[in-house]
């Protein structure tokens, strides 16, 4: 599956960590990579505009196009992070 693309500047998680502030001030989305994989996008609000809230809507209308996943996904997919963060078994692992 190919992740969805956007008009963004692409840093490491380390750069993107040191620097922070810095994008925090920006406008610009910015994709954050590890071992050259993306792992995210970080999108500044500066002031939640109507505008926005819009270009966030269509960017998530956007996402589950490119990922359709059932609520039912969606939850299994936060309960295995949560695990993972918490250095647990998975969830999903027991259940199938």
């Amino acid at each position: 599956m190919t992740a969805p693309t956007l008009d963004a500047t692409s840093v490491g998680i380390r750069e993107f960590r040191a620097d922070l502030a810095e994008y925090i001030a920006g406008d610009a989305p910015i994709t954050i990579t590890k071992h050259g994989e993306t792992v995210g996008v970080f999108v500044p609000l500066r002031r939640p505009s109507a505008e926005d809230v819009q270009r966030l809507l269509e960017a998530a209308a956007a996402f589950r196009e490119a990922m359709p996943l059932t609520e039912a996904e969606v939850e299994e997919i936060a309960a295995d992070f949560d695990a993972l963060r918490r250095g647990r078994p998975l969830p999903s692992a027991s259940s199938k």
